[in-house]
């Protein structure tokens, strides 16, 4: 996640995102450093799984348009995914699907214990791989790079065949007179077959997201059971929402285990 980087690193990886790659001795004299410190930097971020080694410089090892959102938010992202981890118990069943907000819940479910999480994201299994408390499977299906994704009909037969107490889903944007849109039309066949297969399902979305429309819709927001959003949501949208009966919670207010 961008916030466990330090300056240097994210300068790094904010040049990666705007140009796909870089030169040791590009970054040295742009940053100001040596080009010993600037190996040193790539060597831990490839450690940490953020780029590949190039000869000379570094790519990225996720895709561009990863890259740029996780730069967008940071903050609200990761207070959204610390609070939806608070709704998971030890021995819970859980699906989450692919995004960004949704994946950093992996990350905050340590100290959890005998956690089986279901998911069609990459990066769930990125920062959930080294947790004994979790066990992960992977839905199989074709990879979405863009998104880090496993979409198509393998990933739906894997789902249709599971059930879980809690399923977490992303949406690229959300209105009451649309519901849940996004770009990628196979996506939305993944948070049907989740939210299908789940007890509770809980949406978890960055209020800059509430009034976007995407070019598919996904469900009505009355089909979730919790928008789980951040503190920046509008007051006079999070009453429009809770008029409709719809329930939001804003992260770093107190939730209660659903």
């Amino acid at each position: 996640m961008i916030l466990e980087l330090n300056t240097r690193e994210r300068a790094i990886i904010d040049r990666l995102s705007e140009d796909g790659a870089v030169s040791v001795a590009g970054l040295a004299k742009e940053l100001g450093y040596s080009e010993v410190t600037i190996r040193g930097d790539l060597k831990l971020l490839e450690e940490k799984g953020w780029i590949s080694r190039t000869r000379g410089g570094a790519a990225p090892a996720l895709h561009r348009s990863i890259l740029e959102r996780q730069r967008i938010f940071p903050e609200r992202k990761n207070a959204i995914a610390r609070a939806a981890a608070e709704l998971v118990n030890n021995g819970d069943v859980i699906m989450i699907e692919a995004g960004t907000t949704t994946a950093l819940i992996a990350r905050h479910l340590a100290g959890k214990r005998d956690v089986h999480i279901v998911t069609n994201s990459t990066l769930v299994f990125s920062y959930g791989r080294t947790n004994p408390g979790l066990q992960i499977t992977m839905t199989g299906g074709e990879f979405r790079r863009p998104t880090e994704s496993l979409v198509g009909p393998i990933a739906l037969e894997t789902i249709s065949r599971l059930n879980v107490r809690l399923a977490f889903v992303g949406t690229d944007g959300f209105t009451l007179a649309r519901g849940m849109t996004t770009h990628l039309v196979e996506g939305a066949e993944i948070v049907k077959a989740m939210r299908a297969h789940a007890g509770t399902t809980v949406l978890t979305a960055d209020s800059s997201k509430y009034g976007r429309t995407g070019f598919a819709n996904v469900l009505p927001l009355s089909a979730v059971d919790l928008i789980l959003t951040d503190e920046d949501l509008d007051a006079a949208a999070a009453a429009e929402l809770e008029a409709a009966g719809i329930q939001v919670r804003r992260a770093g207010v107190a939730v209660e285990t659903v």
